[in-house]
């Protein structure tokens, strides 16, 4: 099964890199100049994409919940809902943040938290769409985003297996084009709660798809091991600075950690290999100075026949191997042999079956 799609210029897939998704979310504090700010520190780290939220907040939310006191270190507003609003941008900034990144050549997408965000993502012309876990059970919107024919990548946090089935089931017949992200929804989430292993199960339950982590833990070393289990894309939240207000910035990677997983997951990629063993240049002196040749243990006249106790094991290779040691003893000396002498079959008669068993 191809399990492979592009998303802008890139191609992600089994043999791929590792595609790297700077999650903003709204980690810009509803600022334009502090969006580009980290867009411009994501591509220098290395991320592949930068990655808004959209949100349609007065038809997302209830009454209650729009209007609900949000009095917290972390508001930006007296009400949920104005908290929502201040960090909300709208068609005038999207635009000015796409034209940035494609300056930047980063690929720009958003999640969308409802059918309107997804048309206005759509008349952007996004390269891709994500679904946040929280939608995993949105089929009428995963439905809409599918029929729109661009990458879907969903996220499966606080979801069973028979969630993911569902959305994937819901997805595949109208759009192929497909990855599932196994991640944890705790803000940060323990170690011990990440369950890479179900980056295989995924694998192997849904072989038509990209499978990928996206990682809300603290810290850099875990997308390497789920890279290493199939997971061809990694999402990180990014910020510029951990302590900024707001309730994302903590478990998120500031720029010089974004730098370091980009380039940890590069090394992975490439130390891979193609599964084939090969001996390299690099290792011929070392395996040489290391390794052993059967070397005379005394010295020996011509036409002694050579018997175990006549050979040992010295370094350097370079000389008859070791493996050989059957396929010398028994031979003839064909000229006096000197202790220390490398052994070779130039010096050596053609084998003798009976003494070689004897």
């Amino acid at each position: 099964m191809a399990r492979t799609f592009r998303i802008g210029t890139h191609e992600i897939g089994d043999h791929m890199p590792c595609y790297v998704i700077a999650e903003i979310g709204h980690n810009h504090q509803g600022s334009v100049q502090k969006a580009r700010e980290l867009f411009r520190a994501a591509h220098e780290a290395g991320a592949h994409a930068v990655k808004l939220q959209k949100r349609d907040n007065r038809t997302l939310y209830t009454r209650a919940a729009y209007d609900k006191p949000y009095d917290n270190e972390n508001s930006f507003g007296a009400t949920y809902g104005e908290h929502r609003e201040f960090l909300e941008f709208g068609l005038r900034e999207y635009q000015e943040l796409q034209a940035y990144a494609t300056e930047l050549g980063l690929d720009f997408f958003s999640t969308a938290f409802d059918i309107r965000s997804a048309d206005f993502l759509e008349a952007l012309n996004v390269p891709a769409f994500k679904i946040a876990s929280g939608d995993l059970k949105s089929t009428p919107l995963l439905k809409h985003v599918a029929r729109f024919g661009r990458p879907m990548v969903i996220s499966t946090g606080g979801a069973t297996l028979e969630d993911v089935q569902r959305a994937y089931d819901t997805i595949m017949p109208i759009n192929t084009q497909l990855a599932i992200l196994q991640c944890t929804a705790g803000y940060p989430a323990a170690f011990e709660e990440l369950d890479l292993g179900v980056i295989s199960t995924y694998r192997e339950r849904f072989p038509e798809a990209v499978i990928g982590f996206s990682s809300h833990d603290n810290g850099i070393a875990m997308p390497v091991a789920a890279y290493m289990l199939g997971s061809r894309i990694v999402e990180k939240h990014f910020t510029l600075n951990r302590a900024s207000k707001g309730t994302d910035h903590a478990f998120s990677l500031e720029p010089v950690g974004l730098k370091k997983l980009v380039r940890d997951l590069d090394r992975t990629f490439k130390a891979m290999g193609n599964g084939q063993k090969k001996v390299y240049e690099s290792e011929r002196a070392p395996i040489l100075k290391m390794g052993k040749s059967l070397v005379v243990a005394r010295d020996l006249p011509s036409g002694h026949v050579l018997k175990a106790e006549d050979i040992v094991m010295k370094s350097p290779a370079g000389g008859i191997p070791p493996y050989e040691l059957d396929n010398v003893i028994g031979r003839i000396a064909l000229k006096p042999l000197h202790e220390d002498d490398f052994l070779s079959f130039e010096v050596l008669s053609a084998p003798n079956p009976e003494l070689a068993r004897s």
